[in-house]
């Protein structure tokens, strides 16, 4: 009972998020001409947005939960950055991937869940499964870029990644040192991540 009424609360809270803090595509809204321009406001964007900072950190949080290891926790976070940049590149290039925010909200649930029951699988199956969510993250951001020039949509790529990839080292030093020490959090945190994706998902229906 308990627990039921923890999701529900989590839920109403979720629900009462403002749009523009779960706002993926057009977020950014282009517009930005220059490398370290676009560097810089690439790099912050994934410390704004709800959606992308959730999936960010349950990626590093999950890794460090289903692989223990310092020697095998890093790749599914560097198979996410690596295909987030591959999305970038092709909305970029005109690319169209159907279902983008569909898939981007899906992937704030479906991460969320991994870390709550803290989900072991072997790694090559992990990397392949956060890379697919990556790459809908990066195409997402890709299209926003399309108009720019080149060397402004090079530094949003590489600001993109490197903040990512920040969120991704936050997330498993959140999960080496607290989640498998306290599963309860691990549970409260999967949790809540798990419904904000339901909340991204019922907007978007």
């Amino acid at each position: 009972m308990k627990t039921k009424n923890l999701i529900t609360a989590l839920l109403a809270t979720a629900s009462a998020l403002p749009l523009s803090a779960l706002a993926h595509v057009g977020a950014d809204g282009g517009g930005h001409h220059n490398f370290l321009d676009s560097l810089a406001h690439a790099f912050a964007h994934p410390f704004g947005g709800a959606d992308h900072l959730a999936a960010m950190l349950a990626v590093g949080a999950w890794s460090a939960l289903a692989f223990p290891h310092h020697s095998t926790a890093w790749r599914a976070p560097a198979a996410f950055v690596a295909l987030l940049v591959a999305g970038c590149l092709a909305g970029f290039a005109g690319l169209h991937v159907p279902a983008v925010e569909p898939m981007i909200a899906a992937s704030v649930l479906v991460l969320g869940l991994l870390v709550m029951v803290r989900q072991k699988m072997a790694w090559g199956a992990a990397a392949a499964l956060v890379g697919v969510f990556a790459f809908f993250h990066g195409a997402a951001h890709g299209y926003e870029l399309f108009e720019d020039s080149a060397a402004a949509a090079a530094g949003a790529v590489l600001g993109m990644a490197a903040g990512s990839a920040l969120l991704h080292l936050g997330g498993m030093a959140l999960g080496h040192r607290v989640m498998q020490r306290h599963q309860l959090l691990a549970r409260l945190a999967g949790a809540a991540t798990a419904v904000l994706g339901v909340a991204l998902l019922t907007r978007l229906a």
